[in-house]
């Protein structure tokens, strides 16, 4: 049985994707939409389970995506999820507790905030509030699938005890399980849309109006009596009694909730009924309390095993509006207005009603950034943030429209928040601005809650290596703390400004200011002529600065910012904002400092893209472009650069004809960069010097060694080096600490050849290196490669090396160059790679033809 519901259920769509697999014949998108709800189906009751079982208020799941190295938060429980937008997506080699989980395979455990900013810091750099974490990887075998997540208040001094440890280990186990099936069973284990809302189990609430119903989960056949129908705006007698029916009638963020709190109720240990509860809303927004609780089937057959519990009795009651509550908060001078943890408005008063300008029906059921634009400021949602990750009341004062300011209190609780709200004057630091409502910071705490968003920018940068990692961070970083749409970013060159970066602008519109001169009049220019920012609060203020300017847009506003480091000109960068919006004297000066940070970070980088540029044109230049051909023996190389760090690495192969026979290297100098690259070349000549001169392997990797602590004392590298006999296919290999090759018999068995090996080079001047013989049959193919090739973040190597083992033995006969591009695409890691690979193949056979493998693409 499927706890779920019956066979052939279709779960509900998610939210914002109704109808959207209407629009299609082939079924694509009905198939995407019922993959993603199948996932979300199994994940929305862990983070329920998982959250409850630790005592948590929030949690949440990130699942593995399409995107090689993306996590994405795919289900958040108890938090709404529009303001945790900058949170949606995590790469896993980002410093955060999330991708750590995920990348090491084991739990992070945060009590507190002192913990977090210790081994996290861009964690607090981005929400600065007090509270303690949870995270345990969800992995089954050696697929590992994501992260599950709990929020919690903190616990200062005293850590993350065993049983809660536990508990989460525990959740994250089972629901790896239950990915694993579904990924045998097809469903792809992947997540691409945006986080599906979970509502949380209620912890209590007074009954007024209450309704029944009966559900048989294995059947999904539900009795609702005729109150139950009446309570959700149906008529009884039209009520087609199927779960499909009672979903409907719900909002779609309650439908997770509800599974989740099914599955909780049927799965309950022994003894006594199992019951939750769970706040719901009607249609017309009134919240209803659900309380479920399980009927056990009747015993089985005597000594036969006690029938799974498929029963539940549900009980839905809708406690109103409160009337004497209501009259209560009324004769109050504050306004009340009360939102569950998702952000729907569950109550509001009649004093808060006038303070807002809006009557209850334009308010109750909706959410409150929506129904409330000006609450959805940046500046505003971090204070929102901060209440219901902290669970402590927040204070601010908010700048509503031009005229009207409120004195805003949220006091956050395990099934929502109530916020009081009064009228102010306008306070003296008010922002004054042409546009608008403005959005410019409107208190000590507005003030408070923008600047810190920069912080986490600052770390970032100090990651970023390339240009185009600095402008991902300002992407990624800058433009959510800030509410912005568009970025652009022009660099300086010979006096001309050429685009670098562009994200959200019309396609090609910024290509006609590609490559302008100094001299030409463009905010983009002046900015970094005149080092000074220049700020339009509307378009029509810009266009009247800058007459027949083109525009991408008729509303909006626009920052430009210069670029300078260190007194030199670098470049500008352009902020789009799809709003006009005011710019307060402390937004202007975070902005102007945060710009010369984006200066020096790219001024490092284009320093970093010269070296780079250098260290790979001499190592290409060092590295063989044409291997010998030989009637008996085919040869091909292949190297592939790192993409992740600093420099290029010194990984390197070679292949010699000598008196004794043809002599195969390969090695990897540690470090990377020039000197690095150098020092490789400088091995390589002297392999193949001592080589040519007919020396047996041993001296030849011991005349090495020595020449390597001459030329460079401190300075490592591993080596492996063989010499072939064509003709009879022996082979005399030795090893210095690098990774022993692999031989592939003709019947397609390949075993990891037992080499004997000696320390690496550099280390020990008296240091020798034995050799091992083996033979090479025909039809046989020896693979050398260096760790790049098989080692992977987090994983032991010798899963690596399995993983090329059982590529190289999959191989059907082909040319090698082809069988070496299919080992690199097989076994190299897409995206990210943080070293270098050399892979260097030799296959003992008749050349049936003219070779096609021996030169180096």
């Amino acid at each position: 049985m499927t706890w779920y519901g019956a066979p052939g259920h279709v779960p509900p769509r998610l939210p914002g994707t109704d109808g959207e697999g209407s629009r299609t014949d082939d079924g694509r998108v009905r198939d995407a939409l019922v993959v993603t709800d199948t996932l979300a189906m199994a994940l929305a009751p862990a983070a329920a389970d998982a959250t409850r079982s630790v005592g948590g208020y929030a949690g949440g799941v990130y699942l593995r995506s399409r995107t090689k190295g993306l996590l994405r938060l795919a289900v958040l429980a108890g938090l709404p999820v529009r303001l945790f937008r900058p949170w949606w997506r995590m790469h896993v080699n980002r410093p955060f507790p999330v991708a750590e989980a995920f990348r090491s395979g084991r739990a992070v455990h945060l009590a507190d905030a002192e913990e977090a900013m210790r081994r996290f810091p861009q964690l607090m750099a981005g929400l600065p509030y007090p509270f303690g974490s949870l995270f345990a990887p969800v992995s089954a075998g050696r697929d590992r699938y994501g992260v599950l997540v709990v929020l919690r208040t903190a616990t200062p001094g005293r850590p993350v005890d065993d049983t809660d440890r536990r508990r989460m280990h525990a959740t994250a186990t089972r629901l790896g399980a239950v990915l694993a099936d579904l990924d045998a069973a097809g469903t792809p284990v992947a997540w691409d849309r945006e986080p599906a809302p979970v509502q949380l189990p209620a912890s209590a609430a007074p009954p007024v109006r209450t309704g029944r119903l009966e559900w048989r989960v294995d059947t999904g056949a539900v009795t609702a009596d005729a109150e139950l129908c009446r309570i959700l705006g149906t008529d009884p007698g039209a009520f087609p009694g199927t779960v499909a029916a009672l979903e409907a009638l719900l909002a779609p963020e309650d439908v997770y909730g509800l599974w989740a709190v099914a599955r909780q109720v049927t799965e309950a240990g022994e003894p006594g009924p199992a019951a939750r509860h769970l706040w719901l809303g009607g249609r017309d927004g009134r919240p209803l309390l659900l309380e479920l609780t399980r009927r056990p089937e009747p015993p089985g057959p005597a000594g036969g095993p006690r029938p799974r519990p498929a029963h539940l009795a549900g009980t839905l009651v809708d406690p109103g509006a409160g009337p004497a509550l209501a009259t209560a908060a009324d004769r109050l001078p504050a306004g009340v207005l009360s939102a569950d943890r998702l952000g729907r408005v569950t109550y509001v008063s009649g004093r808060a009603e006038t303070l807002l300008g809006l009557d209850r029906p334009a308010l109750l059921g909706r959410v409150l950034w929506d129904a409330l634009p000006w609450t959805g400021r940046p500046a505003y949602e971090d204070h929102f943030r901060a209440a219901l990750i902290s669970d402590d009341p927040v204070h601010f004062l908010a700048h509503r429209t031009a005229s009207s300011w409120l004195s805003v209190s949220l006091h956050p609780g395990h099934d929502g928040m109530t916020v009081l709200l009064s009228a102010v004057d306008e306070p003296p630091y008010a922002p004054r601005s042409v546009a608008a409502p403005g959005g410019g910071l409107g208190s000590p705490a507005d003030r408070a809650a923008v600047l810190y968003r920069p912080v986490a920018l600052a770390i970032a940068l100090t990651e970023a290596v390339t240009a185009r990692q600095v402008s991902e961070v300002v992407t990624e970083e800058l433009l959510p703390a800030f509410g912005g749409r568009q970025l652009a970013i022009y660099l300086l060159s010979e006096r001309h400004l050429h685009l670098a970066w562009e994200t959200g602008f019309p396609q090609g519109f910024l290509d006609r200011f590609d490559g302008v001169g100094l001299d030409a009049r463009l905010p983009g220019v002046e900015t970094l002529t005149s080092g000074r920012p220049l700020f339009f609060e509307s378009m029509q203020r810009l266009a009247a600065a800058y007459p027949g300017i083109p525009l991408d847009a008729h509303v909006g506003a626009r920052a430009f910012l210069p670029l300078i480091a260190s007194g030199r000109p670098v470049g500008s960068c352009i902020l789009g904002f799809d709003q006009p919006r005011g710019f307060s004297p402390e937004e202007r000066t975070v902005l102007t400092a945060l710009a010369g940070l984006i200066a020096q970070a790219l001024q490092r980088a284009r320093r970093y893209d010269s070296e780079a540029a250098l260290a790979r044109g001499l190592q290409d230049a060092l590295l063989p472009h044409r291997l010998p051909r030989l009637a008996q023996v085919d040869t091909v190389g292949r190297y592939l650069p790192g993409t992740q760090g600093m420099d290029v690495g010194g990984d390197w192969y070679d292949v010699v004809e000598t008196p004794r026979g043809l002599a195969l290297a390969i090695g990897d100098v540690q470090g990377h960069g020039v000197s690095a690259a150098a020092t490789m070349g400088q091995l390589r000549s002297a392999v193949r010097a001592f080589a040519l001169a007919g020396h047996d392997p041993s001296e030849v990797m011991s005349g090495t060694n020595r020449l390597l602590i001459d030329l460079d004392p401190g300075q490592f590298a591993s080596c492996c080096y063989g010499v072939l006999d064509p003709g009879t296919g022996l082979l005399q290999a030795v090893r210095a600490g690098h990774l022993p090759p692999l031989l592939r018999h003709p019947d397609g068995r390949t075993e990891v050849v037992d080499l004997s090996g000696g320390v690496v080079l550099g280390v020990d001047a008296d240091a020798t290196y034995p050799v091992t013989e083996l033979r090479l049959p025909r039809g046989g193919v020896l693979a050398l490669f260096t760790d790049g090739l098989v080692e992977q973040p987090g994983t032991d190597i010798d899963l690596g090396v399995e993983r090329l083992r059982g590529a190289l033995s999959a191989l059907r006969p082909a040319s090698l160059s082809a069988a070496a591009d299919r080992l690199i695409d097989v076994t190299a890691q897409d995206g990210d790679r943080p070293d270098d690979i050399a892979l260097l193949l030799a296959a003992r056979w008749p050349r049936p033809g003219p070779s096609e493998g021996g030169d180096r693409p």
